[in-house]
């Protein structure tokens, strides 16, 4: 199980960093709000790959049959590894970057309260709070763990609904090996 879930999750976790990475550099630091949109899909595309990983398990290691809580701790053990190695990979691009990301993005959003019109006390309280997240987002171990579940609530609910569907023998059945 760990070295599927290692495997998996390892390529997950790549995949998914390179890729944002890709799509933040290259949309500009003025498109968070498409570029968010994009990561989340992105991440999404990739965490197929936890099925495709509960599966191979199943195929190769159980000879074709396998019990839910088992195709689970594969799968939640897959989103678990690609998680960390996506939050480590996101300190990474943050410390590569100087911090450039913060900073560019706390400014986008207090520049969106200042466009809404806002009457100057609520406009001051907003800018504030968004203020005290990002002085809070700059310590990692604040950061680590918010970086962890952006993208492991999704893997844990791929993990189970591919459990759920790869329990059945039936369903894309493993080859004979003639």
């Amino acid at each position: 199980m760990l070295r599927y879930s290692l495997i998996y999750g390892g390529i997950i976790g790549a995949v998914v960093i390179a890729l944002m990475s890709l799509t933040l550099f290259t949309m500009g630091p003025n498109s968070f709000a498409a570029s968010e949109l994009m990561g989340y899909a992105t991440m999404i595309a990739v965490l197929s790959l936890v099925f495709v990983g509960i599966k191979r398990y199943r195929d190769i290691e159980q000879g074709g049959v396998i019990k839910f809580s088992q195709a689970a701790s594969v799968g939640i053990g897959i989103a678990v590894v690609a998680a960390v190695i996506y939050a480590i990979s996101w300190e990474a691009v943050l410390i590569a970057t100087d911090f450039a990301f913060i900073e560019s993005y706390s400014q986008s959003l207090i520049d969106g309260i200042k466009a809404e019109g806002l009457a100057a006390a609520d406009e001051a309280g907003q800018v504030a709070e968004i203020e005290a997240n990002m002085a809070m987002y700059r310590n990692p171990l604040f950061r680590l763990p918010i970086t962890f579940i952006e993208i492991f609530p999704v893997g844990l609910v791929v993990a189970l609904i591919s459990a759920l569907i790869l329990r059945n023998a039936n369903v894309l059945p493993a080859r004979s090996r003639a």
